[in-house]
């Protein structure tokens, strides 16, 4: 009779599990802060070159579709190579084009640093959910997973009040230069805590392609839909609410707009919580009240009250982030043969909804206001439900 071999993944309390859950916090940090850094100073990036905002939007949407396109091939890359060499490489080497990227006398040399810069993060961010999957023991992922979307949320909003608030001071050049120094130091503490796999050198070489088979099994397919529902119905409520913010009845600058992204650090929290419940309490009841969250959140930002619609928001990103956690700790329990594709797979329809979605939503506001898009964002909260109710089913049957 054959006995199973223990998982020899880091189990929660050990030191390996604390250095693990500390570099991948930083990680999360680093790479959010430099893909979103110049989002708030795309005024001062279109005056310096004196191009349209829609041009100068490209350093953001031309970094995050780089990253979409890029992490089927980092993915792919770090199976054979390792992992961990990998992400260190790819990490330290977009601090330095982050940071030649402010020295660009040109908007096209700038918008081909961003390009690479993405190309980069995809090192990082396509292969960062497989390595916690592989690497934690399966008591303790659910709160490994939530601390590196913590670091996500922490960096994205981190990197916007950095480079907003040095650009007060000097140009977007200083601005983002600092949120670069900043990414460098969070890089060097993820290169030194990152402990080694622990697989040894089962982590890298060739591997097996998966058939399609491995593909094709339901609760595969939507798990890698959630995060396309998510993600698209989350940038789209960022989007149109800015809209909404500085027209009638509220008529708020562009300044007091922009503190918005501090309902980011609801996130910060929610996702770090969320983790840790999962493995608690099961990750269908955890997911079940996240998505739960976002729909009351998104409920209170439909009256023409400032106060409602803050505090819907922030409900609305608390749950975002803790559904998000909870998806990314649960596809590698389900993935099975496809290991790091499944990660690399959740993150592209990551990116996807955001930009899909994301737009497809703008015909919504156009049509119907804001009421049109709580109700096209609900359809994608009803339809993420739907996908855990068939994840919980085939798992039953399974």
């Amino acid at each position: 009779m054959s006995h199973a071999a223990p998982h020899p993944g880091h189990r929660p309390g050990t030191p390996g599990y604390r250095r693990l859950n500390v570099a991948m916090l930083m990680a999360g940090v680093a790479a959010f802060g430099m893909l979103y850094s110049t989002q708030p100073l795309l005024p001062r990036i279109g005056a310096a070159f004196d191009v349209s905002p829609a041009a100068a939007a490209l350093t953001v949407s031309g970094a995050t579709g780089a990253l979409a396109v890029a992490v089927v091939v980092a993915t792919s890359v770090a199976a054979r190579l390792g992992r961990a060499r990998v992400m260190r490489a790819t990490m330290l080497a977009a601090v330095a084009v982050q940071l030649l990227s402010t020295t660009m006398p040109t908007f096209g040399g700038l918008l081909a640093l961003r390009v690479l810069l993405g190309l980069l993060l995809a090192g990082v961010v396509g292969v960062a959910m497989g390595h916690v999957g592989a690497e934690v023991h399966p008591d303790g992922l659910g709160r490994a997973m939530g601390l590196y979307v913590a670091g996500n949320s922490l960096g994205g909003v981190g990197g916007r009040l950095v480079t907003a608030a040095v650009a007060d001071l000097g140009s977007w050049r200083v601005a983002d230069a600092a949120l670069g120094v900043c990414a460098l130091a969070a890089t060097v503490a993820f290169v030194l805590l990152l402990p080694p796999s622990v697989h040894g050198e089962d982590e890298t070489g060739p591997r097996p392609h998966p058939g399609v088979r491995a593909w094709l099994r339901p609760q595969v397919l939507a798990l890698v839909a959630v995060p396309f529902l998510l993600m698209g119905g989350f940038v789209a409520v960022y989007n149109y609410l800015t809209y909404r913010l500085v027209e009638p009845p509220f008529e708020l600058s562009s300044a007091v707009v922009g503190l918005v992204f501090l309902a980011y650090l609801a996130g910060t929290v929610s996702s770090a919580l969320a983790g840790a419940a999962a493995d608690r309490f099961g990750r269908p009841r955890t997911m079940a009240l996240s998505l739960a969250v976002m729909a009351a959140g998104l409920a209170l930002t439909l009256p023409d009250h400032l106060a409602p619609v803050v505090g819907g928001l922030v409900l609305l990103t608390a749950g975002f982030f803790a559904a998000h956690a909870v998806a990314s700790g649960w596809l590698p329990l389900v993935a099975g043969p496809l290991g790091g594709r499944a990660s690399g797979a959740y993150v592209t329809s990551y990116y996807a909804g955001s930009s899909v979605l994301g737009a497809v939503v703008g015909l919504a506001w156009s049509d119907g206001g804001w009421p049109a898009v709580a109700a096209a964002v609900g359809a994608t909260v009803l339809a993420t439900a739907g996908c855990v109710a068939v994840v919980v089913r085939a798992e039953r049957v399974r």
